[in-house]
C-alpha cells in the first residue's frame, strides 16, 4: 500500500510531469482534472483539490456547489496513454465546509460496504470478478432528434458484410450467435485484445483470460482476477477506460451497451462473488454444489432483493432488451450448480474450497461497480443475517418446464421503471450500517426517471413506424 510519500518518489521515478486526478460522477462515468507537479505535495492527500460538483450528474444544486477531492495514495498508476508521463490518482469526494464525506460519491458506498461487513462479524473481505463482455466496432453513428433518430454500428467481423465489397472481401465473418470462439482468421480481434489485457497486466491488473464471445461483430470478454469490493470498483473503472483507448488508439470503438444488436447475444457482466473470514471462504461447505449454510443463505439474500437488485446491477433501459423472457439472458430468479438460465449459479470448475463462490448472471457491465458490487453484498448479508432460504434449485433445463412450472419461477423486472419501482419498495436493506442513505436511494430513482426511463418514454421508435405509419 503506497503512502504519500512512496507516491511522490514513484512520480519522480516515473519521470511525471503532471497529475491527473479521477472520480467518478453517479451514473458511473470516470472523470478527470489535470494539475501540475508542482501542485503535489503530501498535504494535497489531506487538502484536496477543489472543482465544481453542480456540472456533475446526480450531484450537487448550483448554489452549493464546491467539492473537494482527497487523492488516495494506493490508488497511484501512471497513465498508458498520455503523451506526456502523467501520475494518475482516483480521488474520494468531500464537503469543503464540513469536511465529511460525500454521500453520493459512488467510492464511498463502496467503503462503507466493506466496513459493514466487517462489523457484522460474518466475514472481513468480500471478493468479487466480474466477468465484463463488451463490442468492439469499426464505427457507430446514431442520432435522436426531433425529427430523426436512428443507429447504424459497423463491423468487419458484421455477418452482414459478407456481401459487401471490401477489395477483397475475405469472409470469416463469425455468423450469429456462432462467435465463441473460432480461431483467426474467424477471429479479427486476437491481437486487440491480448493489447488490451498487456496493458491492463500494466497497470498490475490481473486478468485470467481473454476471447471472443457468442456473438457476431466482436463481442469479445476479458476476465479479471477476483479482488476485494473497492479494489475491484477502481478496477473496473480503469478496465472501461484501458480497452476504450486501446480500441480508439487503432481505429475502433468499445460499447459497453448491454444489447446493441438486435437478434443476437447482449452484453452481460457474470459477477462472481465470496465472502472470507480469517483467510477462509465462508462460503465453501458440505451442502448442495459443495456450498454452506452461510453461502446457500447469501443466495436467498441475492434472490430475495434481485428485484429491486437490478436497479444498480441493470441500470439502463436498454439493460432490458437483454434481460428478455424465452432467450439466453438469466432472468429466471432462481439458483443452480449448472444452469445458465439461472440468474445465480455456483461454479463447478475447481473442487478446491478456495474457489468456492457465487455467480449472479444478471447484471451487464453499464452498471457504476461501486454500487452495483455494494448493493450486492448488502443483500446477501441480509439473507445470512436473516437466514434467507433460496428454496430448491433449478435444475432442469428451464426451456422444458411447463408454463406451471414456469409460472412458479420469479423473474427479473421487465424495464428500468419496474426495477426502480422495486427499489422504491425494497431498500431497507441497503441502509444498514448507514451504506447507502435515503438521499442516495432518492436521488438514484429520480435521476434514473426523470433522464432515462421518461427521455426514452417520450420518444417515438423507429421501429413503430414499421408497424403503424400505415394505420
Amino acid at each position: 500500500m503506497m503512502t504519500p510519500k512512496d507516491v511522490l518518489a514513484f512520480a519522480k521515478e516515473n519521470g511525471a510531469k503532471v497529475l491527473d486526478i479521477r472520480f467518478l460522477d453517479f451514473p458511473g462515468v470516470w472523470q478527470h482534472f489535470t494539475v501540475p507537479m508542482s501542485e503535489l505535495d503530501e498535504g494535497s492527500f489531506e487538502d484536496g483539490y477543489g472543482f465544481d460538483g453542480s456540472s456533475i450528474r446526480g450531484w450537487q444544486p448550483i448554489n452549493a456547489s464546491d467539492m473537494l477531492v482527497i487523492p488516495d495514495p494506493t490508488t497511484a498508476a501512471m497513465d498508458p496513454f498520455y503523451e506526456e508521463p502523467t501520475l494518475v490518482l482516483v480521488g474520494n469526494i468531500v464537503d469543503p465546509v464540513t469536511r465529511e464525506s460525500y454521500t453520493r460519491d459512488p467510492r464511498y458506498i463502496a467503503q462503507k460496504a466493506e466496513a459493514y461487513l466487517k462489523g457484522t462479524g460474518i466475514g472481513d473481505t468480500a471478493f468479487f470478478g466480474p466477468e465484463a463482455e463488451f463490442f468492439i466496432f469499426d464505427e457507430i453513428r446514431f442520432e435522436s432528434s426531433r425529427h430523426r433518430a436512428f443507429y447504424e454500428i459497423d463491423s468487419v467481423e458484421g455477418i452482414w458484410n459478407t456481401g459487401r465489397d471490401e477489395a477483397p472481401n475475405l469472409g470469416y465473418k463469425p455468423r450469429h450467435k456462432q462467435g465463441y470462439f473460432p480461431v483467426p482468421p474467424m477471429d479479427k480481434f486476437q491481437d486487440l485484445r491480448t493489447e488490451m489485457l498487456l496493458t491492463l497486466e500494466q497497470l498490475g491488473i490481473a486478468v485470467e483470460c481473454q476471447h471472443h464471445e457468442v456473438a457476431t461483430a466482436g463481442q469479445a470478454e476479458i476476465d479479471m482476477r477476483f479482488q476485494p469490493l473497492l479494489q475491484m470498483g477502481d478496477q473496473l473503472m480503469w478496465f472501461k477506460y484501458v480497452l476504450k483507448n486501446v480500441a480508439a488508439r487503432s481505429g475502433y470503438t468499445v460499447t459497453f451497451m448491454p444489447k446493441p444488436l438486435f437478434e443476437d447475444n447482449g452484453t452481460g457482466m457474470h459477477t462472481h462473488m465470496s465472502i472470507w473470514k480469517d483467510g477462509e471462504p465462508t462460503f465453501a461447505g458440505d451442502g448442495y454444489a459443495g456450498i454452506s449454510e452461510t453461502g446457500l443463505f447469501a443466495i436467498g439474500g441475492i434472490l430475495k432483493h434481485a428485484r429491486s437488485l437490478c436497479a444498480f446491477t441493470n441500470p439502463t433501459t436498454n439493460s432490458y432488451k437483454r434481460l428478455v423472457p424465452g432467450f439466453e439472458a438469466p432472468v429466471n430468479l432462481a439458483y443452480s450448480s449448472r444452469n445458465r438460465s439461472a440468474s445465480v449459479r455456483i461454479p463447478m470448475y475447481s473442487a478446491s474450497p478456495k474457489a468456492k463462490r457465487i455467480e449472479f448472471r444478471t447484471p451487464d457491465p453499464s452498471c457504476n461497480g461501486y454500487l452495483a458490487f455494494s448493493a450486492m453484498l448488502m443483500a446477501a448479508l441480509d439473507g445470512i443475517e436473516n437466514k434467507i432460504d433460496p428454496g430448491e434449485p433449478l435444475d432442469k433445463d428451464i426451456y422444458g418446464l411447463s408454463p406451471e412450472e414456469l409460472a412458479e419461477v420469479p423473474s427479473a423486472p421487465g424495464s428500468l421503471a419496474e426495477a426502480l419501482e422495486a427499489l422504491q419498495e425494497d431498500h431497507d436493506f441497503l441502509m444498514k450500517g448507514d451504506v447507502f442513505t435515503p438521499d442516495v436511494i432518492d436521488t438514484w430513482i429520480e435521476y434514473k426517471t426523470e433522464n432515462e426511463v421518461n427521455d426514452v418514454n417520450l420518444r417515438p421508435h423507429p421501429h413503430e413506424f414499421f408497424l403503424y405509419f400505415d394505420i
